[in-house]
């Protein structure tokens, strides 16, 4: 599948049977498969959310706010330590092991939501069951990352083939709030109805999955212990001596920028009494428009340059504007914030939008098949750990916020200069190496 030029200008990218990917998405093709599986999950997720949000979150007191937080984001992490050394080796070796995966977590998940419907008041089994959850949640977004590549005909549809997908879960989680809060609202059904609802998705979900095509060539990864092994290693060092570490990095710092700006703007607006509580539920919703707006311009912007500059631009957007905005906040005290803290989340969200498209498909494109579930699990746990990080400090270390933003842009600055000098770096080896072996 190529893209291609007219007098018109670009068009877009079209496989061998004339279609674009988003005619294939309404259609019974492998990508839509995919597609609607991952609709219903996400359809799942959200309603999750909405149920437990006034039990775990919303519920907080501020005098015990940080203590919770800090706990909160510990939970976060936690799940990576189950899934990275134990999803990869079973998504590469097994036979058709990924679409398994997507199958068992649904499954799971439906599980867990039905018997969360009854411990909704039991801290002794909510916990454990929401943490449960969570792993099951992780380990399927890991498991979609890397069967992308077996539903697409071309390297090149990888981009638009992530855009859709995230454009679908912005779309899927709007549609089914609608619903979800009238369920929730209602006082003979409540937060119990809307986990069972939520239950029910998941079984939907994993009745699509079934449906999903076995990777092609999957029952080679089926090879013993000791090849696989030898094929781990091998694809290690290809990982090494390629972008995908750095353009990992790059990832990381936004990551961590969003959870630093995040929990920056939550108590900083807890802090200071003339900032009404509404204003932080507007900074969220600027960067989930944001984060739509991402996913829409990533596969356009794709179409004139490579993955490599978007995560650039994404790290130098983010960069710029964060500097913006603390002057705006830090020279013009009478000015309100929330029209800079507003700017800047909506920019935060595009960019780590589009640059968490471009690295996965920077990953699906490089990364050789035989490690990819092992190389997007480890890169996922790599990005949760950056967004702890980043968000503990707001936590922890009182930061007015113009002061945040000018940390924010410092930090994503050394991160751009950092990937664009990298970048060369392995540009220089790749013309050092032919030189050096002839």
């Amino acid at each position: 599948m190529k893209s291609r030029t007219t007098g018109g200008g670009w068009q877009p990218l079209r496989g061998p049977d004339g279609r674009t990917l988003s005619a294939r998405i309404m259609a019974s093709s492998p990508f839509g498969r995919l597609a609607l599986t991952h609709a219903l999950g996400v359809s799942g997720d959200t309603l999750v959310t909405m149920a437990l949000a006034g039990s775990l979150f919303f519920s907080i007191d501020p005098s015990q706010a940080k203590t919770k937080v800090a706990l909160y984001l510990a939970l976060t992490m936690a799940p990576f330590a189950v899934v990275a050394p134990v999803l990869g080796p079973i998504l590469d070796h097994s036979r058709a092991g990924r679409r398994t995966m997507v199958l068992g977590t649904a499954l799971g998940r439906a599980a867990i939501c039905f018997s969360m419907a009854r411990h909704l008041s039991s801290a002794i089994w909510l916990y454990p069951e929401a943490f449960g959850l969570l792993v099951l949640t992780k380990a399927y977004a890991i498991t979609k990352s890397a069967l992308v590549p077996s539903v697409v005909d071309a390297e090149g549809e990888l981009v638009e083939a992530n855009s859709r997908l995230a454009v679908i879960a912005v779309v899927a989680g709007f549609v089914i709030a609608i619903p979800g809060a009238a369920v929730l609202k209602l006082s003979f059904l409540g937060a119990p109805w809307v986990l069972r609802l939520a239950g029910v998705l998941y079984l939907a979900t994993a009745l699509a999955a079934v449906r999903i095509p076995r990777a092609p060539g999957a029952g080679d990864r089926t090879a013993k212990a000791n090849a696989a092994d030898a094929a781990d290693r091998a694809a290690r060092d290809a990982i090494k001596g390629s972008g995908i570490v750095m353009a990992g990095a790059a990832v990381a710092a936004l990551r961590a920028g969003v959870g630093f700006f995040t929990f920056l703007v939550a108590f900083g607006f807890k802090r200071a009494v003339h900032h009404p509580s509404w204003w932080f539920g507007v900074a969220i919703a600027a960067s989930l428009v944001g984060t739509f707006a991402g996913a829409l311009v990533a596969p356009r912007v794709r179409k004139r340059v490579p993955e490599e500059r978007v995560l650039l631009f994404s790290l130098i957007s983010v960069a710029v504007v964060a500097l913006i905005c603390a002057r705006w906040v830090g020279t013009r005290p009478s000015h309100p914030v929330i029209a800079a803290v507003m700017l800047l989340g909506g920019v935060i969200g595009l960019a780590v939008s589009a640059g968490k498209l471009a690295f996965d498909s920077i990953v699906q494109r490089d990364a050789p098949d035989a490690a990819r579930g092992r190389t997007f699990a480890r890169f996922e746990t790599r990005f949760q750990v950056a967004w702890v990080a980043g968000s503990f400090l707001p936590v922890v270390i009182p930061v007015p916020i113009w002061g945040g933003m000018v940390a924010i842009a410092l930090g994503i600055a050394f991160a751009a200069f950092s990937y664009l000098g990298g970048r060369q770096l392995v540009r220089r080896r790749t013309v050092a190496a032919p030189a050096s072996t002839s």
